[in-house]
């Protein structure tokens, strides 16, 4: 018989295999059952060692051995789907990002690759012994770069950003319009058509498709005048309001060659809103109420207390009693130390804060994370919010939150789109007690069930932005579906002022 002579990391690799292997025949042969919980830490281990084919292994053993243990078997079918979701991520090898690196920088020398290498500026993890590079770990590096190593360049395209000098422009407005008092003001219709499709092939041919869509909020004063317009699907179910995550919810039959396709049609109105802090009288907390006890607990993993999120916090704060001056102090910091970068998928990162505090980087939620897990620590109550920026030409998914001080109720907090540059103190600091006019609120908490409820892991399972998909065989991951948002603005006397460049009623 001929020897097969593999690579190095791929004989490691299949060494460990048949050592889990192995284990596992050897516990049997001896007529002793496997331990479940003991199998399951083995397979979690190696989701931190990148040793996901021995997750599979041991999953399959869970599945066999312990017949009996229900929810070993759901957490273990749970992270292959992690695993499967991290190889997604991950999925640039080493000539994959060096050729990206080249064409984005124009070439670099060896120091200059060291030195991003020290400053943890490329994201790589080791994955069946193979170093793989975070798909978006080339296009972060720009951005990190500029931010850390030359903030004049960074400052000037913001400047010159004809988003953010829209943004700018219309913040202005809203801090003149609630001069007054901070009410909703600047209010902003759209017409919303969002398009999910999963392409044939997915779901076998007669399968049911269950599909979840975003629908609008209604309980906030900041958006309001929620229509109906259409549904792809006649049996549709909007969820109740009082559900965090809004949705719509409808059912097809997968056909074998035509894609399954959901619409749905809304229009609703949008305000900004700003809380002058020069103006706020703030009380002393009543922490014996529900708001205040629910908003200033930890919702794990994600909103924590570690000892790396208190220290920091105690650092920043110091001794200030005052809440707003906390919240400013956290604001700042955040701003001037955490760019924001393309994040990895929430479902694969164990513990944001953490993440964010040693990598240095993140996109909006991870950056929300952080500032809640903060003021939280400080006993000050914040609340998630989420679902998307709908600016004219910008529309994204995105995620902010909203601070209760005793007296002005909630006020909300734009963590990740920071100080704005500009002279005038009110509009750089907009968004620590304001928010724009273009949004779509679709969450106000993090982790809730979906309206019906999902059977399988979700997709994403701390916010709903883009939607959900599943069968009867399992979750569709996003790489399996696609999903399209277009924007009609009508009759916005605001938006025609200040971006005349888009036409009422056009779709964005």
């Amino acid at each position: 018989m001929k020897a097969i002579d593999l690579p190095e990391h791929e004989m490691k690799l299949f060494r460990s295999c048949v050592l889990t292997v192995v284990f596992l025949f050897m516990a049997v042969a001896c007529n002793r059952t496997p331990d479940c919980t003991d199998l399951y830490q083995q397979a979690e281990d190696r989701l931190e060692d990148g040793r996901f084919n021995e997750i599979r292994v041991l999953a399959d053993s869970i599945r066999k051995m312990c017949p009996d243990s229900g929810s070993l078997i759901v957490s273990s079918d749970s992270l292959l789907q992690i695993a499967e979701r991290i190889k997604l991520d991950f999925s640039l090898t080493e000539e994959d990002a060096e050729r990206q690196l080249r064409n984005r920088t124009g070439g670099f020398t060896t120091a200059e690759r060291d030195l991003w290498g020290k400053m943890n500026w490329l994201e790589y993890r080791y994955i069946e012994g193979e170093k793989r590079y975070f798909r978006r770990a080339p296009s972060n590096l720009i951005l990190l770069r500029n931010f850390f190593q030359n903030r004049e360049l960074n400052d000037s395209l913001d400047l010159t950003d004809p988003d953010l000098i829209f943004r700018r422009k219309h913040t202005q407005s809203v801090i003149q319009a609630s001069e007054l008092r901070p009410e909703p003001v600047q209010p902003a219709k759209m017409i919303v058509n969002y398009t999910l499709t999963v392409p044939p092939g997915a779901v076998p041919p007669g399968k049911t498709i269950r599909c979840w869509l975003p629908w609008p909020k209604e309980n906030h004063a900041r958006q309001t005048n929620v229509t109906f317009i259409s549904a792809s699907h006649e049996d549709y179910i909007i969820s109740p309001d009082s559900m965090s995550h809004r949705t719509i919810y409808m059912e097809t039959a997968a056909a074998e060659k035509e894609p399954a396709v959901f619409k749905i049609s809304f229009g609703y109105q949008s305000a900004g809103q700003y809380f002058d802090p020069d103006k706020l009288s703030i009380k002393p907390y009543d922490k014996n109420s529900e708001i205040y006890r629910k908003h200033t607990s930890e919702k794990l993993p994600h909103i924590c207390f570690t000892e790396n999120v208190k220290k920091l916090t105690d650092s920043i704060t110091g001794s200030d009693p005052d809440p707003f001056g906390i919240l400013r102090k956290l604001y700042y910091w955040i701003d001037d130390n955490i760019p924001w970068a393309g994040a990895l998928e929430y479902s694969t990162v164990p513990n944001i804060p953490e993440y964010v505090i040693r990598n240095r980087r993140g996109d909006c939620g991870m950056k929300t994370f952080l500032l809640m897990s903060m003021l939280r620590y400080k006993g000050i109550p914040v609340r998630w919010q989420s679902g998307w920026m709908m600016p004219p030409g910008g529309k994204n998914l995105h995620d902010w939150c909203e601070v209760y001080f005793e007296g002005p109720g909630w006020i909300p907090v734009d963590m990740s789109f920071g100080l704005q540059l500009s002279d005038d103190k009110k509009i750089r600091d907009f968004y620590i007690s304001g928010i724009d006019a273009y949004r779509l609120i679709v969450n106000e908490e993090v982790a809730a069930p979906l309206w019906p409820g999902k059977k399988f892991l979700r997709s994403e399972p701390y916010d709903f932005q883009r939607g959900e998909v599943e069968w009867e065989g399992g979750n569709l991951y996003f790489d399996k579906w696609d999903y399209d948002m277009q924007i009609e603005y009508v009759d916005d006397k605001s938006l025609r002022s200040l971006r005349p460049e888009y036409q009422m009623t056009v779709q964005d």
